[in-house]
């Protein structure tokens, strides 16, 4: 399938899922109620995060809609114009438009981010799916340019 069709349908999958494991806890588990998922591993609690990551900057709704914008319209032009480009690049850059994406929709629709996944093993922020997927996008942008840049010292 062409790269100009797989790669946004797969971004719409990961936004849908992003939204239904959010809508899913919203239903099933009260604010601030923890399950168990993965016993000793991972649980469940339901968390209105209405700041950034760590839930830094509380409440700065303009703030973030602003950074959001500006980030995702960069990812979306870098993408675009290497459609063509390593599948790694292309791979760390939807996961950081679909995360971007599924948190922005959480504060455009309620003002805050639904988080929910907590380590049991560690004290560790609460977080959601879309987190994990800029998680990911950024370091596999992080390991693109290293190589990138090993690459460049050997020529």
């Amino acid at each position: 399938m062409n790269r100009k069709i797989l790669f946004p349908l797969l971004g719409l999958v990961l936004i849908g899922l992003d939204q239904l494991v959010k809508l899913a806890v919203v239903k099933y588990i009260s604010l601030g109620q923890v399950k168990p998922f993965l016993p000793s591993i991972m649980s469940l609690t339901y968390l209105q995060n209405r700041g950034a990551a760590f839930s830094i900057l509380e409440n700065q709704q303009g703030l973030f809609t602003i950074i959001t914008l500006l980030v995702l319209a960069g990812a979306g032009w870098y993408f675009i114009k290497q459609i063509k480009g390593s599948l790694w690049l292309l791979s760390g850059l939807l996961l950081i438009i679909a995360g971007g994406l599924g948190n922005f929709i959480d504060r455009l629709r309620q003002g805050f981010v639904v988080d929910m996944f907590q380590f049991d093993f560690v004290n560790f922020a609460v977080f959601n799916l879309a987190d994990t997927y800029l998680t990911f996008g950024v370091l596999i942008l992080l390991l693109v340019l290293v190589k990138e840049e090993i690459n460049e010292n050997k020529n």
